[in-house]
């Protein structure tokens, strides 16, 4: 008799759709290297976007270079992430957990720029729409959610 081959076993498996393939991914450890690139590319996506609404802004505050910054710097931990499992668990939280921190403080000082606009508060819709987008720090801080859910999961072996 024959020896089964695994490749002959894997085809016998029904093929995992949708969710099902996602959480399979997540118990292998395969969805770690992915979250990992995928803080990468948009690390470098929320900074280039932060650039250009810095610079309209003519980097009036010196704190708006810190976003644009600490973009090249996430990038650069979520490709390390991809490749070493020693990079994905140290470096990649750092940098992630200082792209949260930035993207706290900016909220932080996106509202005290709206309530700086004439009439405050009580002029919100107004100065929502052309004082400092008041929710947008909050995408920055996702990405590093991103890169610290990633440090978090299990590697694939």
């Amino acid at each position: 008799m024959g020896r089964i081959h695994r490749k002959s076993i894997r085809r016998t498996e029904p093929a995992l759709r949708g969710i099902d393939r996602l959480v399979r991914n997540i118990e292998t450890g395969r969805f770690e290297r992915s979250l990992s690139a995928l803080t990468a590319v948009g690390a470098v996506v929320t900074a280039g976007e932060i650039y250009f609404e810095h610079d309209k802004a003519s980097f009036g505050n010196r704190w708006m270079w810190v976003p644009v910054v600490l973009g090249p710097i996430g990038a650069v931990a979520g490709i390390a992430g991809v490749v070493s499992k020693t990079a994905a668990k140290t470096v990649l939280p750092i940098a992630a957990a200082t792209i949260i921190a930035n993207g706290l403080q900016g909220t932080y000082l996106h509202a005290r720029g709206v309530a700086q606009k004439p009439g405050g508060w009580r002029n919100l819709r107004y100065n929502l729409e052309m004082g400092p987008p008041l929710l947008a720090p909050l995408l920055v801080t996702l990405v590093g959610g991103m890169g610290l859910l990633a440090a978090i999961l299990r590697r694939e072996r």
